[in-house]
């Protein structure tokens, strides 16, 4: 199936792009198939497409075989998606949800319907795998929501401003290594597969884009803990502290001593200086003398 160009359907249902929802349509289909076969490791796949838009990525995703959830937020799109989709609705193939990606319960969702397959699906063992154009505005949202879900899908593929990529694949000592890197590399590996310009989307973005792959690591590093987030949100809250004055309200100064001894940390070092397996051995030390400390109270 080749759909239309996203000009030629907003003028085909008299729409425009709404700007406070970010929407800026993919028109390369080349790009598009690019991105599904990312999210394409095998066979036998169930996607939660987040952010349907005007189908460019569900169209390739349904190629290759896969069975669609798309979610898609803006109630003028969704006569669209059923309109162009109809057979693959029809058939089983594809889901149009009229939802809110930020609000959904995506893992829900998916373990709902492989309860109650669709009509005219074969009944296999899937795999969940998130795939999607994500909105800057609420790309933070949902990167987070991803990292809570580590453990649950196979990988993730995302287009997203070039800027969140290259922050999401940043190594220690680099300038733009923060707090996000920390816990997306947690969970994950992360590749920045490729870059693309804003004149492949309609509106053209002031910004580039990139895709990146997140595959979940065999043994994260860190769960996410509310030790492990703390530890990693104080060390970057004000990045001009060291990390001794950062983390002096997480526990004594004796304690926090004795954490960077175990660890072996430089507490005058600065939080950008410390890789995320040290950010999680730090996250265990702290958790292991609370609950210490919990005991004696008891």
């Amino acid at each position: 199936m080749a759909i239309p160009s996203p000009k030629q359907i907003l003028r085909d249902f008299g729409l425009e792009p709404k700007y406070s929802f970010g929407q800026n349509f993919l028109c390369d289909v080349n790009l598009a198939d690019k991105i599904a076969g990312l999210s394409s490791p095998r066979e036998s796949l169930c996607v939660l497409e987040l952010g349907a838009g005007l189908g460019a990525l569900t169209d390739r995703l349904l190629q290759r075989g896969h069975r669609v959830i798309a979610v898609e937020r803006d109630r003028d799109l969704i006569p669209v998606l059923s309109s162009l989709f109809s057979e693959q609705i029809g058939s089983g193939s594809l889901e149009v949800l009229e939802e809110d990606a930020k609000a959904l319960d995506w893992l829900a969702v998916f373990n709902e319907r492989e309860a109650t397959p669709n009509r005219g699906v074969e009944s296999t063992q899937t795999g969940l795998v998130l795939s999607g154009n994500l909105p800057y505005q609420i790309t933070g949202p949902l990167l987070e929501k991803t990292v809570h879900l580590g453990r649950h899908i196979e990988r993730a593929v995302y287009l997203v401003q070039k800027e969140v990529a290259d922050r999401l694949v940043a190594q220690p000592g680099k300038k733009i290594y923060g707090a996000l890197s920390v816990f997306v590399q947690a969970q994950f590996k992360v590749e920045r597969a490729f870059v693309i310009k804003g004149g492949a989307f309609h509106p053209q973005p002031r910004v580039d884009s990139a895709v990146v792959v997140l595959t979940p690591l065999p043994n994260a590093w860190s769960e996410e803990t509310a030790e492990f987030r703390k530890v990693v949100k104080a060390a970057f809250a004000t990045r001009r502290k060291t990390l001794r004055n950062a983390w002096k309200a997480l526990c004594s100064a004796e304690q926090l001593q004795s954490i960077a001894d175990e660890c072996g940390i430089d507490l005058q070092k600065r939080g950008e200086t410390l890789g995320v397996e040290t950010f999680a051995a730090v996250a265990q030390a702290l958790a292991a003398r609370e609950v210490s400390k919990d005991t004696m109270v008891r």
